[in-house]
């Protein structure tokens, strides 16, 4: 695998699931054909937009092998080893390379409480686990721990892992990630998480996007990077301004939870376009409810996203 395959617009893709409750795996195969079709440069499978935590061993492993199917060597399946800790990850990861993933991604473990040489050791074994390349996962709302530039840094020049993939809202630190990635030598794919700053983000030095918001608007995403790569950054904010006005969708339902808030928006938006049968949520979250969607529709609506 050309690790230089690793960059652009990388959507984490959602879990579709049927009214009771089943992963809706047909579903998942439109939906990543769209994603495909849309222009984006891989799949990102199994992170938190997927509610990846919610889904059984074997839901995980049938993704995989669904989306990987679907993209049939197109773009690159970037698929997430998320597990409590470091033999779990192991596991997980071996299971998903042999159902296909191009690259394997991790956090660091997250029930148990590490400190940052065990959590060395833990990115350590897991590349060592397995035989494709290896990103590390920066979440610290589900993690409770950040991990530092020169941590990764150190791990990219050995070749431990070939990329990040920043979801810790820190800009400053993702600066500061990028200045030092690019003084050894740039040996990480550097990609935010990012849905609103993305123009600023490839600006100073990003070398991929992987924003949930891409499962209802892939396409803008697509246009963004493609007028920023052309150096023309008057159309990369106006169309990352028509983006962030979408996101507004996100901040609709108060007192939810933050899947319910932000997971549950997107996938309300992608139901309302089509894109998916049913807004379903993995149990015991519940999908947003008729009032917040009647808010999200003008909202997609203003973004062009709904035939008039």
């Amino acid at each position: 695998m050309n690790t230089n395959r690793f960059h652009g617009i990388v959507p984490p893709v959602v879990t579709p699931f049927t009214a009771s409750g089943d992963i809706d795996l047909p579903a998942l195969e439109v939906l990543g054909e769209h994603l495909i079709a849309a222009g984006v440069h891989g799949l990102f499978v199994l992170g938190s937009s997927a509610e990846v935590a919610y889904l059984t061993d074997e839901q995980r492993k049938t993704v995989v092998t669904t989306l990987v199917r679907v993209a049939a060597g197109r773009v690159p399946v970037i698929a997430g080893a998320i597990d409590l800790t470091t033999a779990r990850v192991i596991e997980q990861a071996k299971v998903l390379e042999a159902a296909g993933a191009d690259a394997i991604v991790t956090t660091a473990a997250i029930y148990a409480i590490n400190d940052a040489t065990e959590t060395e050791a833990h990115f350590r074994a897991v590349s060592a686990a397995i035989t494709v390349p290896l990103f590390a996962y920066d979440i610290p709302v589900r993690v409770h721990s950040k991990l530092s530039s020169e941590l990764l840094v150190r791990l990219g020049t050995e070749g431990v892992i070939v990329g990040v993939k920043d979801s810790s809202g820190d800009d400053v630190g993702f600066r500061r990630l990028v200045a030092q990635n690019k003084a050894a030598g740039s040996p990480l794919a550097l990609f935010t998480g990012h849905e609103v700053v993305v123009d600023g983000m490839i600006l100073l030095g990003a070398d991929g996007v992987v924003p949930g918001l891409a499962n209802v608007d892939a396409a803008g995403y697509v246009r963004l990077w493609d007028a920023a790569q052309a150096g023309d950054w008057v159309a990369a904010r106006a169309e990352q301004d028509r983006l962030a006005a979408l996101f507004e969708i996100a901040f609709l339902a108060a007192g939810r939870s933050g899947d319910a808030k932000g997971i549950g928006s997107f996938k309300a938006a992608m139901k309302l376009q089509g894109l998916i049968p049913t807004a379903e949520m993995a149990f015991p979250v519940i999908a947003l409810g008729d009032e917040i969607v009647a808010q999200i529709e003008p909202i997609v609506r203003e973004a062009g996203l709904l035939n008039a």
